[in-house]
């Protein structure tokens, strides 16, 4: 049986992998803090016919190259580029963006904290700050009812405009996490990402100390993912995609003529 056949359907598989992840990217080009997600592949096992270095006499004469068939290629691995999406300005004053590592954190339901670089949020009816889900920010921060205005600067202190008040009320102070591993952090939809063992613990800090990133009020990160970039990636699967068909179409012919001979 032809090799050529499985190989070229791993290669089928590989590229339907790659539109898969590129149709992700594109959908997801408006995406608050979406980070665009890269397809990594590695070719597959070898047959050795001939090993290369073995002795091809009884003298001790070495084969200086072998032979070798690959067997096709594998998806990897799937990660993200986490390199910075550019900010956009709204003007909403619960609207966040970092300018740097880290990740807001989010409690949810069931008590887990989960981490995002979306920072649309909103003030619930009891004054707390959530996200679109209603999940509330970690540490908590609760806006009073009669204040004015909500002020938050690069390091994350929180504060409002109380009338009647000369001074600003401090609210509390927005904390960042970052990981040693930002790939390894777990999607699970609704711009949220889990701690996994890959990842490791997160380091919680203040904005702007340390390595963490500031906070922008008023705007909100962009999606990372790059129109041009992926539609040429999406051109180049493409075509591998059809030179496989083609292999594939090729080999059945040559085992149809085969066939025709015996």
């Amino acid at each position: 049986m032809f090799l050529s056949l499985d190989i070229a359907a791993s290669g089928l598989q590989a590229q339907q992998t790659n539109v898969d992840v590129i149709s992700h990217n594109l959908a997801n080009i408006s995406t608050t803090g979406y980070k665009r997600q890269i397809p990594e592949f590695r070719d597959l096992l070898y047959i050795d016919l001939r090993r290369a270095g073995s002795t091809s006499s009884d003298t001790g004469t070495i084969v200086p190259t072998g032979i070798q068939l690959g067997l096709g290629v594998q998806t990897a691995a799937i990660h993200r580029d986490n390199t910075q999406g550019t900010p956009n300005s709204t003007a909403g004053s619960l609207d966040l963006s970092i300018s740097g590592k880290g990740y807001f954190q989010i409690t949810l339901p069931d008590g887990t904290t989960a981490y995002t670089r979306d920072g649309t949020f909103q003030v619930s009816a009891t004054g707390e700050i959530v996200t679109a889900d209603g999940y509330p920010m970690t540490p908590s921060i609760t806006v009073p009812s009669n204040a004015t205005e909500i002020s938050i600067n690069a390091s994350g202190v929180a504060e409002a405009k109380i009338p009647g008040q000369t001074t600003l009320s401090n609210l509390g102070q927005i904390q960042l996490a970052t990981f040693i591993n930002d790939n390894g952090l777990q999607a699970t939809g609704g711009n949220l990402l889990l701690e996994s063992q890959a990842s490791g613990t997160p380091v919680v800090g203040t904005p702007g100390l340390d390595g963490v990133g500031s906070i922008q009020q008023g705007y909100l990160e962009n999606s990372n993912v790059n129109a041009v970039s992926e539609i040429t990636s999406l051109i180049v699967a493409q075509r591998a995609y059809e030179m496989n068909t083609k292999v594939i179409s090729a080999s059945d012919q040559m085992l149809q003529n085969l066939a025709q001979v015996g």
